[in-house]
């Protein structure tokens, strides 16, 4: 009996709900302002030095995933892609590619600038029937 046993180790069965709620919708305007408020309390006053961008990448991405946590898209399976570097007069593109239902899947981005450093950060909500914790 699997479902017995996943009840038993604290797993929720499937719902089979091929949708989400409007409520649990993953809505770019909704994240912006907890990707925002995430890098410029990591950023703000920094000078890029190269020994600490992959160290910054991974802090923001870690503290973007948990205040993720607290927001009603318990449904969804996010990706976070957070690239930091150097502004020194050169053109930066920071692209991604991703397969995905158009109907449920979405995306939210910031962008950041100051001084001699940025940030560009990508968070990639994807559906899935089942609820994550």
């Amino acid at each position: 009996y699997p479902q017995l046993a996943m009840a038993e180790a604290g797993h929720r069965p499937n719902t089979m709900r091929l949708d989400p709620l409007e409520s649990e919708r993953f809505l770019p305007s909704n994240l912006k302002g907890v990707i925002q408020s995430v890098v410029e309390s990591n950023l703000q006053g920094q000078m890029y030095e190269a020994s600490f961008a992959q160290e910054k990448a991974l802090s923001i991405s870690n503290e973007i995933r948990m205040k993720l946590k607290s927001l009603p898209i318990q449904r969804y399976k996010v990706a976070i892609q957070t690239v930091v570097g150097e502004v020194a007069g050169q053109g930066v593109t920071v692209a991604s590619k991703c397969l995905w239902d158009e109907e449920n899947d979405n995306f939210a981005t910031f962008k950041y600038f100051t001084g001699n450093i940025f940030c560009t950060a990508f968070v990639f909500g994807f559906y899935y029937e089942q609820i994550f914790q």
